[in-house]
């Protein structure tokens, strides 16, 4: 990946964010009229700060999913056994899950006493969609991978989002966008390097 493609990612990425944010805080406040997050009041939380804070989470998204890559070539170089790290990957996705759902039941009281369950299925479902047209796209060893970005990776994100100062709209306010995100760039991984690919492949064959 070069600068140029790097960019697009990061900008378009911020932009995905801000319009995400944007449509989930309107949802939001029309269903919620006490919405507030992060110490952000619904009465002063208008759309244009919401796209505001939408760019900050489509950055700390891109961040997350950088960081991602370069675990995942760390974790490679020291295993060297690509197997382990998928089997480390697919345990510490379910242990995520399972972490994600009990958190929210702890904080029940915050979150009500449907979130706890509801948002890790609805993780999970849209992880293993996500995960299941990647593999389409490329092949079957980006299951894993994708399931891991798509669950532990959102979930180390939204974690401010999860105290128990915030409520149920806090959290759908912070995982949705997270998603969004999330799912964009590693569905467009594989489109922004594919060039450059073939265009190696087709210098070799010529050579």
């Amino acid at each position: 990946m070069n600068l140029k493609k790097w960019f697009f990612l990061f900008w378009s990425c911020m932009a995905l964010g801000a319009v995400a944010t944007a449509i989930t805080g309107s949802i939001m406040q029309w269903t919620d009229q006490d919405f507030g997050f992060m110490g952000l009041e619904a009465a002063g939380f208008n759309a244009a700060m919401m796209a505001l804070v939408g760019t900050m989470i489509g950055a700390f998204s891109q961040m997350g999913f950088f960081a991602y890559l370069t675990l995942n070539y760390i974790a490679l170089s020291i295993l060297r056994k690509k197997y382990l790290w998928n089997a480390l990957q697919a345990y510490t996705t379910l242990f995520g899950l399972l972490a994600l759902g009990y958190i929210l039941y702890e904080n029940r009281a915050s979150f009500n006493n449907w979130l706890f369950w509801v948002l890790p299925v609805v993780l999970a479902a849209i992880a293993f969609t996500v995960a299941t047209v990647k593999t389409r796209q490329t092949n079957k060893s980006a299951f894993v991978p994708t399931m891991f970005l798509m669950i532990v990776v959102t979930f180390i994100e939204a974690w401010p989002a999860l105290g128990s100062e915030n409520n149920a709209s806090a959290v759908i306010f912070m995982f949705v966008p997270l998603i969004v995100c999330n799912a964009y760039q590693i569905l467009m991984l594989h489109r922004l390097i594919k060039p450059r690919v073939e265009e190696d492949t087709a210098g070799a064959k010529a050579g």
